[in-house]
């Protein structure tokens, strides 16, 4: 399965949480600006704490 297949995809203003599997099939989360030109994004083992970074994620962008 490649790893970027989302799925559970939610928004937390300009932020983009999703989930996927990696290579040995464990699930990663993911949150991702999609404000244009901020370029932000990181990887987390939990969804918590990938809500919590989409919660706290200060854009100089946007």
């Amino acid at each position: 399965m490649p790893a970027d297949f989302f799925h559970s995809l939610s928004s937390i203003g300009p932020v983009q949480i999703g989930t996927s599997r990696d290579r040995q099939g464990r699930p990663r989360h993911a949150a991702v600006c999609t404000a244009e030109g901020c370029g932000w994004s990181s990887d987390y083992t939990s969804r918590a704490a990938a809500t919590l970074a989409a919660r706290t994620h200060r854009c100089r962008i946007a």
